[in-house]
């Protein structure tokens, strides 16, 4: 190969972790921002379920028994919000219901309301990092 190949080969591959490096303070700040309104979504009879909503950061691991997935590792850009731990292992009877108590939504609404606002922060990021990178 080319030096000029070569250059250019080697300056593809950093471009992509230039990105990712770029893009986790998006997907943490967007996390965390979920997080908050799911918390203030959330019913509160004692405060344990508010409490338990997490936001689990790049190569960190989820709670034991929190919904959606249980103890999970997240990616290297990828941040997972979640409710629940080993002290809460019911926000799926809440967010969805039971036959003997009505469903009270807290987790999805948020996610719907909050969706575009944050992909659209994070799509922002990763078009700033490439500009940035080249």
């Amino acid at each position: 190969m080319s030096k000029q190949t070569d250059r250019f080969k080697r300056r593809l591959d950093a471009i992509p972790k230039a990105v990712k490096a770029a893009v986790v303070p998006a997907l943490i700040q967007s996390g965390n921002e979920l997080a908050d309104l799911q918390r203030s979504l959330a019913p509160v009879d004692s405060g344990d379920l508010r409490d338990s909503i997490h936001v689990t950061r790049p190569g960190e691991a989820t709670p034991a028994y929190s919904q959606p997935g249980g103890s999970t590792v997240a990616g290297e850009n990828q941040v997972l919000v979640t409710v629940g731990d080993t002290a809460v292992r019911y926000p799926h009877l809440v967010e969805y219901g039971t036959a003997n108590a009505a469903a009270q939504p807290f987790f999805w609404p948020a996610f719907r309301l909050k969706r575009k606002r944050l992909t659209n922060r994070i799509k922002r990021s990763i078009s700033k990092a490439v500009k940035e990178a080249k």
